[in-house]
Formats: structure tokens, sequence, C-alpha cells
């Protein structure tokens, strides 16, 4: 296992106490595990996750709650819809009330 293999291990641990109805960003988990500067890295991961069937990767976003990583879903719109089934309102790829469903891993994962 690669130093990157293990980084995707921790972001999909992370991803997986992401609570029902709530979203996160990739830099908020980056910023979780140390790696302020590796948002993208966590976005490659979220990308990856597929093969893992209990990594809610719909649930992250990008830093306005925008759904950047919808096209990693397989149909047009699957991303928004699991998002929808948890009651979170998304226009036009973005993600309504964004900062009342933010959930920061920093604060709640102390």
């Amino acid at each position: 296992m690669n130093s990157s293999d293990n980084f995707f291990e921790k972001v999909y641990e992370v991803a997986r106490l992401i609570p029902y109805g709530r979203v996160t960003s990739y830099g908020a988990i980056a910023k979780y595990l140390g790696a302020a500067r590796s948002a993208r890295m966590v976005g490659w991961a979220m990308n990856n996750s597929g093969k893992y069937d209990d990594v809610p990767a719909h649930r992250v976003v990008n830093r306005k709650g925008i759904l950047t990583g919808k096209h990693h879903f397989s149909g047009s719109n699957l991303m928004q819809q699991l998002l929808e089934n948890e009651g979170i309102s998304v226009v036009e790829n973005q993600i309504q009330n964004f900062e009342s469903l933010f959930w920061d891993p920093s604060k709640a994962l102390k």
C-alpha cells in the first residue's frame, strides 16, 4: 500500500462518519486529516470510492456547496438524487442552506 492509498483510506474513514442529511467539503476533510492543502487529493479519493458501498461520497462537495463531483456518479443526476433522498435541497447543482447542513469533521470529531 503506498502513501496515497493510505491517505485515501483515511478520507474514506472520515466520509463514513458524515451524518445522514449533512454534507462536508473536500477541504474540511483535508484540514481534519492535517493536509490542509490537499483538498484535490480528497477529491481524487472520492472519485475512487465507488468500489466501496459504505462511503457516502455524495455528501462531499466543494467549499461553496456545489456538486463538483457529480460526473463521477453513474447517471447524470445520481449525486443530487442521493442528497435529495436525505432531505437536502439542491438547486442548479448547489446545496441550499449549505451553512446549516455543513458538517465540520474538525469540530465534530474532537
